[in-house]
Parts: C-alpha cells; structure tokens; sequence
C-alpha cells in the first residue's frame, strides 16, 4: 500500500461545463503531482464494472448510466496522504454540503453530477487505477 498515490476521475459534467482544466489546476495548486492521465469514454458495462461495489444501491443505474454518457479523465495523483488530502480537496459527495472552496462545491450540481470521482482508501485506490491503467503508464 502506497500512501503517496491515490485515483482520481474527472466526470463527463465537468467536460460538458467545460470546467476540467480549472479542476486540474485545483489539483496542482493543492500540491499533487500526476503521475498517471488519461482521456477516455466507459460504456455502460465498463461504468458497471468500475463501480461494481455500488451494485443493488439505489443509485446504480443512474450514476453508471451518467459515467457512460461522455468522456472521462483518469488520473493517478501523488502526494503525502494522497487519499485523506484529496478526499478533502475535492468535499463532499453531495455539492450542496460541500465546504465552500471544495472541488464539488464549486464545480458540481447533484450527488451524482458532481465533478470527480476519488478513491475513498489506498485499496480502493490501487484497484481503481488499475482498471484504468497499466504499470508502464504510471510513473
């Protein structure tokens, strides 16, 4: 386990709002490093696999079907305390009872429309990069 590195993706709300590249300076100016990026599309069944550990909630459907409906940044960030510092920076799930400041405070609308997605532990992290990328890709 590396408490250095952590995942993080940028949702399609935030290409649709054109606001990635505010989201991305938010990152670096809170001191992350990316030692991983990529652009890409999931379909429905790739959103399911990666958010499998939600199956038979509620919201399962719904945000898998919203993860498949445009592109996607994915993006392996290293800092000390990668996990607990990004969980901070970007807030809480739902933008309405986010602290100001926060990434899903500015840039997010609903608990499902709401900028990016980060690895909530360094397990989670691990497995959720590697969905996304290969070791020769990380650096």
């Amino acid at each position: 386990m590396n408490t250095r590195f952590t995942f993080c993706m940028i949702k399609p709300d935030a290409f649709k709002s054109d606001t990635v590249s505010d989201i991305l300076l938010d990152i670096l100016k809170a001191g992350f490093k990316i030692r991983g990026i990529k652009i890409t599309m999931l379909t429905k069944s790739k959103a399911e696999q990666f958010y499998d550990i939600h199956q038979g909630k509620e919201f399962f459907d719904r945000l898998t079907t919203f993860m498949s409906s445009g592109p996607v940044m994915a993006m392996v960030l290293e800092r000390p305390d990668a996990v607990e510092s990004l969980r901070k920076l970007i807030g809480k799930t739902d933008p309405a009872q986010a602290d100001e400041g926060t990434i899903r405070k500015k840039f997010g609308s609903d608990t499902t429309h709401n900028a990016v997605h980060a690895a909530d532990s360094y397990e989670n992290a691990e497995r959720e990069w590697s969905f996304f990328f290969s070791k020769r890709e990380i650096y």
